[in-house]
């Protein structure tokens, strides 16, 4: 594979970008996946890092991760929302443009937080804002906070229309799947459903599961790669 540090201007600066491409990669034939870190990690969040690699590895797509510009900055405190989507559109032109390998399909998608954006860009498309996709990849979708099941943040999937992959931890406490199910079978494209047993928010297992977190990454990655691959147009 081959990776590529890139700079990608956001309003009022720029944030760091990592592209990393399949040794075989087409331009305009290899499917492309921009891919957000969650609230409390940046663009080298091992599962996102896992994920980049073994699409690029196997030859299943290029992948851009980014920073959204309050995680550059060294804050912990998320932008408003208007600056993620507005970070998170110039991520997708950088990929989308790249000069070496553009991509042919282009997938959103994202961890927790970049998840939650990367379906509001969907549903945003519909309202002449958002992005065209092909597909959705949403790794731990927060649906709700923690013990706040009687507020479901479902308007980010108001308009999802693409074929959308869900990929969830049996124990994280952002999302009773009781109320996941239900939601995902209403979309105009019903989801899919992958579960990840005992996996926490981030995907963490119990050592009493007999696997690595090498080893969940691994499937994750797997399985968001047969989704690429089916999906791609």
């Amino acid at each position: 594979m081959i990776e590529r540090v890139v700079r990608i201007k956001v309003d009022g600066g720029e944030v760091a970008g990592i592209l990393t491409l399949p040794e075989t990669c087409r331009p305009g034939v290899t499917p492309g996946l921009v891919l957000a870190h969650g609230a409390n990690n940046d663009l080298s969040h091992p599962l996102l890092a896992a994920v980049a690699a073994y699409l690029a590895e196997a030859g299943t797509a290029s992948v851009l991760r980014f920073n959204f510009p309050y995680m550059e900055r060294g804050s912990s405190t998320p932008d408003a929302s208007p600056v993620l989507e507005g970070a998170f559109r110039r991520a997708h032109d950088v990929l989308v443009d790249d000069e070496v390998c553009p991509p042919g399909s282009v997938f959103l998608g994202g961890k927790s937080l970049g998840a939650r954006v990367a379906a509001e860009m969907v549903s945003r498309h519909h309202e002449g804002e958002g992005l065209l996709a092909s597909g959705l990849v949403l790794l731990g979708y927060p649906l709700h906070a923690p013990g706040r099941k009687d507020r479901l943040r479902l308007g980010p999937l108001r308009r999802v229309d693409v074929p959308s992959l869900f990929v969830e931890g049996t124990r994280d406490p952002f999302c009773d799947l009781d109320l996941l199910r239900p939601m995902i079978a209403e979309l105009d494209v019903p989801g899919t459903l992958h579960l990840v047993e005992d996996g926490g928010h981030s995907f963490e297992v119990p050592r009493s599961s007999g696997r690595t977190l090498k080893d969940v990454h691994d499937d994750v990655a797997g399985v968001v790669a047969r989704f690429i691959t089916e999906h791609a147009g």
